[in-house]
């Protein structure tokens, strides 16, 4: 489903109002949570108004993150792990928060089978994401992307469209700063969750939202796949939206 939305700050709210509705639903009924979280500007509305959201307990939630990048320091505060602890893992009192430690003893590959073991213990409940400029989710860059990837979590070299974003977004200065690997959640893994919230503002991602409603399935815009979902919801505002041909927004 696609809700186009008065502007980025009204996206961001509504999203949070659905994303604690549906939270509280899944509390109220199984009594724990497991959650995947994007980190990127994108979605620092939502997750602002998601930690303002009333009658939550936190502490029967698990987060995840969804990527990280190789070779940065664990400071860095690039790294999305740090970004969402800043916005959101910080802010509240979360039952667990697992991140994905790159810069741990056996490298990437290890760091991805770790992960991939936290993640599969139980099922992923809710996952809070974004699109790429290139149609990614998480790093899945159209390169890398596979709609039946045997692996849950893999590490990944990036498409320089998706380095490029990083820029674009302000998390780098230059090219030659962002990270050429990180490790990644795969399309299948995002796709087993129960529901998926995804979050699109701004005109750099016009192209992107269109083509996930219009181009043909597939791993040229890895998006696509969001279609086929049971329970999907876009969220875009008129600038996200605007090369969509003949799609009534709804508030």
């Amino acid at each position: 489903m696609l809700r186009v939305l008065p502007d980025r700050q009204v996206l961001g709210e509504t999203a949070a109002h659905e994303i604690a509705r549906r939270l509280r639903r899944i509390l109220a009924d199984r009594g724990h949570a497991r959650m995947i979280f994007a980190a990127a500007p994108s979605q620092s509305e939502t997750l602002a108004a998601l930690t303002r959201e009333p009658g939550i307990d936190w502490r029967r939630v698990t987060a995840f993150h969804m990527d990280e990048y190789l070779d940065l320091p664990p400071e860095a505060p690039e790294r999305f792990g740090n970004w969402l602890r800043e916005a959101l893992f910080g802010r509240l009192p979360f039952g667990a928060v697992h991140y994905i430690d790159t810069t741990a003893p056996g490298g990437a590959q290890a760091a991805a089978a770790g992960y991939a073991e936290l993640l599969l213990q139980q099922p992923i409940d809710i996952v809070c994401l974004g699109i790429g400029m290139n149609g990614h989710l998480a790093f899945n860059d159209p390169p890398v992307a596979d709609f039946d990837d045997p692996y849950a979590v893999k590490p990944v070299s990036l498409d320089r469209a998706c380095r490029e974003q990083q820029v674009a977004d302000g998390c780098f200065g230059a090219l030659a700063d962002v990270p050429e690997k990180a490790v990644t959640v795969t399309i299948p893994t995002l796709m087993s969750a129960g529901h998926l919230f995804c979050m699109v503002p701004g005109a750099l991602k016009a192209e992107a939202v269109r083509a996930t409603f219009e181009a043909p399935l597939g791993t040229e815009w890895p998006s696509t796949v969001l279609r086929t979902h049971r329970s999907c919801t876009v969220y875009a505002d008129p600038q996200s939206a605007s090369l969509l041909g003949g799609r009534t927004p709804t508030g």
